[in-house]
């Protein structure tokens, strides 16, 4: 059954300052009229061939956060879209980010850089740009039974994407074999950012849903 969990701190971000940065684009949450808009996206973007793709698998099996799912807009229509499922590796928080689609006439303006700088910011960080106070995890392949997990820290954000385009933007090749995937993933296209509770530290294991304990 898909895992969806809702951020209450990232869910209550004032998007009106984000996008003082990056005008004439904005960013905002995505809503329930945008999932036709989204699905078309993906379909012209990725083709049919996506759904073959171990990462669609991982966003099937634990499902994405609604409150990580993003849109951009330039001049009040929808140019691109960026989703987050939540993960767990060897009982640590983060996300995969992914997929990343932009609007084919608008790309090559920033639009997927702006996306994913901003929804990594809020993933990592949360409305406040800082991390907050940590807690224990363990992996499950059920549902969170409590709002407990509204609170969960993520510490990382993995992805499945060209490092020369990632790079910039904080993120690096993981060490290779260490991440399993419920599929084959080109090791030289998985990435990984990770706030500083995790700096330094090794992150290794098979990919599983997450919730807390304790």
């Amino acid at each position: 059954m898909p895992l969806e969990l809702i951020d209450m701190a990232v869910s209550a971000v004032d998007f009106a300052h984000i996008n003082q940065t990056y005008s004439p684009y904005s960013v905002r949450l995505q809503n329930g009229e945008d999932a036709a808009w989204v699905a078309d996206l993906h379909s012209l973007v990725f083709g049919p061939g996506r759904f073959a793709r171990t990462a669609f698998r991982v966003r099937e099996m634990y499902g994405i956060d609604p409150a990580l799912c993003l849109i951009a807009e330039f001049e009040g229509q929808r140019v691109g879209s960026v989703w987050m499922t939540p993960i767990s590796l060897s009982g640590v928080a983060g996300y995969l980010l992914g997929p990343l689609a932009t609007e084919s006439r608008y790309r090559n303006q920033g639009i997927g850089r702006m996306l994913v700088k901003t929804v990594t910011d809020l993933a990592l960080f949360g409305k406040s740009g800082r991390s907050q106070k940590t807690k224990s995890y363990k992996n499950t392949e059920g549902i969170p039974k409590d709002s407990e997990q509204n609170e969960l820290q993520k510490t990382f954000v993995l992805l499945v994407g060209d490092a020369p385009y990632y790079a910039p933007l904080g993120f690096e090749i993981c060490e290779k074999n260490a991440i399993v995937f419920p599929g084959p993933v080109d090791p030289e296209r998985l990435l990984i950012t990770r706030n500083y509770i995790l700096d330094g530290m090794p992150l290794r294991g098979k990919i599983s849903g997450c919730t807390s304990h304790g």
